[in-house]
């Protein structure tokens, strides 16, 4: 849902728009009536449900030909 406040409550409200954005709502910011800002996700840290990350797991997955960097037919006469 996305709640449009002006700046002024904003500043007054700040607390209570962080609480709305952190259960998934947006908050546009208005300037006399014209949207300035819009709030639109929390940020999500490993203790607040972001995936751990776990060296290695990608490991045997991708293999990098021998020949990876060598020039490419297409291009010869550039070089």
């Amino acid at each position: 849902m996305t709640h449009i406040v002006e700046i002024e409550q904003a500043e007054s409200q700040l607390a209570k728009l962080v609480q709305r954005v952190g259960a998934g709502d947006e908050v546009v910011i208005t300037q006399h009536g014209q949207p300035v800002a819009r709030i639109v996700h929390p940020i999500r840290t490993a203790t607040q449900g972001a995936p751990d990350r776990v060296p290695g797991t990608a490991k045997g997955k991708l293999v990098v030909p021998d020949d990876f960097d060598a020039p490419l037919e297409d291009f010869r006469e550039y070089m």
